[in-house]
């Protein structure tokens, strides 16, 4: 199981896809290519989901909340700066990384918690896109959330162009919203100088103090974690101990960088709001909507409210795809399941579609900002479970080495930690009291004490337990000794299948497929006939092509057999991946060879994705052939 446990990659399909060690990269063409899995996770720290309390903070209290702007960016960057060590250094995910230290109901219950936040996540980022398609073109706000289903299609694409591809898309789009604030704060013209006294740590009064905990409940985002400790194995690094000091370093730079950007964002929401709204008496502000109707009367700029929504879309369509990407990440981390990247993502966005559609369909437009709290106490539920464990992996000596934190930034972690938990527990009971005053029902009383005592028994279990596990589960050093190698015999292949398509490509597929054979082993040669009458009857069919293809497969076996080699052949119908695993697990295979055509974006749809679905179907070696 070890040897599994290796070779499951996180993002296996970008894992280790840029190259920063080759030796053509140097200066400043090798720091950028470090650069860049920050930019996804800090989309998280401007999403819509942040723009409602800090444009309430701004609008009833100037500039005053601005240090708690800076102190919540301060203790991001340190919690994100542990989840991409966790990945450079053990190559694992947090999602991995749980899986192998938490038994299995544990896991189960850390897996449902992880997706129901990344669904809570989702739900923020398409309230947010709807909102600004809505404020930009004056569509109904249900037909703004039909439209950002499409976005499936732009994520599939992005995916298939790769991963420098999708930094750069994300990147554009963190330009666009940071330049379109620049132009907001450039046409408010605030005074520099009360700005900077808002730096100065205090609170007013109780509502200060309430705003500030929303502000800071809200910044550190559960799925952030999850991600930036597998973006950053999208990096192949130098394993030696300097190559890692290296990746380390320049990912906390790339951290610094990308996670400042989130700040300037916020601060200038709030700073905004501070001068267009406070200074004039407008204290009520708190809601998008109501911020984006009052920009161009008070700042005379048909340009403010313009740049505004387009700013609330692109981070909605920045933040969805990153959280598509961490629901991938905790699937496969938890479970070991692949599914296709369009199926995740639709199925991710559906189970936030349908509770947005239902309460603009019963309620109406005017009750959305409860749906957007609803999400953000969604979040606060899970940010615990995400954190403690992340602590407990970076500072264990015996898998992180001479890498492992240090006991001041141990305590500083478990301090900030406090916080976060402490304020987001304080901010949810402070939601559940809410509703135990307004709401009669005994059951959905109970309901709520029955799930938070369940969140204390699991969150007591994650603090406790990795204290506790059985020493000879725990997770493989990071240089473990060197083992004794027992005598090495190379595995003897005896029927070897090879997947044809009646190509100039199949003699490099059988001359491979020969290549990891001897002078006993049998060779099935596969092809699929896909005419028209297949579809519709399968192998019961005896059309044209189907005989035609027949005869090329005879005519392959008999020239093989010619040369001394044991061969038959097979035919297939149809579905080209489900028929190919079928005929090797039917006929014994004990590896298949196969070609993959190198397809991507549009053309991947068209032809579809063989090599992965068959690869998936099998439990055999599966050599791919790059034809």
């Amino acid at each position: 199981m070890k040897h599994e446990k290796d070779s499951y990659q996180s993002l296996s399909e970008v894992h280790q896809s840029i190259d920063t060690t080759s030796a053509a990269k140097k200066g400043w063409r090798r720091v950028l290519a470090f650069l860049g899995p920050a930019y996804l996770v800090s989309v998280g720290y401007m999403d819509p989901g942040n723009w409602a309390t800090d444009l309430a903070g701004g609008s009833q209290f100037g500039y005053t909340l601005i240090w708690v702007l800076l102190m919540s960016n301060l203790m991001a960057l340190l919690l994100q700066s542990l989840s991409a060590r966790l990945g450079i250094v053990r190559g694992r995910d947090l999602a991995q990384a749980n899986r192998e230290t938490y038994p299995r109901y544990i896991n189960y219950a850390l897996y449902g918690l992880a997706e129901i936040a990344i669904a809570a996540t989702d739900l923020a980022e398409i309230l947010g896109m709807a909102i600004g398609i809505q404020l930009l073109t004056g569509l109904p706000l249900i037909w703004g959330v039909l439209i950002t289903v499409l976005d499936t299609f732009l994520f599939l694409l992005l995916q298939r162009l790769g991963m420098r591809k999708m930094e750069a898309f994300i990147v554009a789009l963190v330009a666009i919203i940071g330049l379109s604030f620049l132009t907001e704060i450039i046409l408010a013209r605030p005074d520099l100088g009360k700005v900077a006294s808002g730096f100065i740590p205090h609170i007013k009064n109780d509502t200060a103090l309430y705003i500030a905990i929303g502000i800071i409940g809200a910044t550190v985002m559960p799925h952030n974690l999850y991600l930036h400790s597998a973006l950053v194995q999208t990096r192949k690094i130098k394993r030696d101990d300097s190559g890692i000091k290296k990746a380390l370093k320049m990912n906390f730079i790339d951290s610094a960088i990308a996670l400042n950007l989130a700040f300037f964002v916020n601060a200038a929401i709030l700073v905004l709001a501070g001068k267009v709204f406070f200074e004039s008496g407008r204290t009520d502000v708190g809601e998008i909507k109501t911020a984006h109707e009052l920009l161009k009367p008070m700042l005379g700029s048909e340009l403010a409210p313009v740049l505004f929504a387009v700013a609330l879309i692109a981070a909605g369509q920045s933040s969805t795809i990153t959280g598509t990407l961490a629901g991938q990440i905790v699937m496969e981390g938890y479970l070991r399941l692949r599914i296709a990247p369009w199926m995740r993502r639709l199925l991710t966005r559906l189970i936030a579609v349908i509770p947005a559609m239902i309460v603009i369909l019963v309620n109406g437009e005017d009750n959305i900002d409860s749906l957007l709290i609803l999400s953000q106490v969604i979040l606060s539920l899970q940010l615990g479970f995400a954190i403690i464990p992340l602590i407990h992996f970076t500072s264990d000596k015996k898998t992180m080495g001479r890498f492992a934190i240090k006991p001041f930034t141990i305590i500083l972690a478990t301090l900030i930690t406090s916080i976060l938990v402490y304020l987001n527990i304080r901010m949810v009971i402070q939601q559940a009291s809410g509703y135990f005053q307004e709401s009669g029902s005994l059951f959905w009383k109970s309901v709520i004490v029955l799930a938070g005592l369940i969140y204390l028994v699991l969150l007591v279990a994650a603090i406790l337990f990795p204290f506790l596990r059985n020493k000879r589960n725990a997770p493989l050093r990071i240089h473990p000794l060197a083992a004794t190698l027992p005598h090495l015999e190379p595995p003897r292949y005896n029927h070897i299948a090879v997947a044809l398509d009646f190509s100039e490509n199949d003699y490099k597929l059988i001359t491979h497929a020969i290549g990891q054979g001897h002078e006993e082993t049998r060779y099935l040669l596969i092809h699929v006939v896909e005419s028209a009458a297949t579809r519709i009857i399968g192998m019961e069919a005896d059309d044209l092509e189907t005989r035609k293809d027949l005869e090329h497969l005879n005519d392959y076996v008999q020239q093989l057999k010619e040369k001394g080699i044991r061969a038959t052949g097979l035919l297939g119908f149809n579905d080209r991946a489900k028929e190919i695993a079928r005929l090797v697990r039917e006929n014994n295979g004990d590896m298949l060879v196969i070609g993959a055509h190198g397809h991507t974006g549009i053309k991947d749809l068209i032809y579809g994705q063989t090599v992965d679905a068959v690869r998936h179907e099998l439990r055999i070696p599966v050599l791919v052939v790059n034809i």
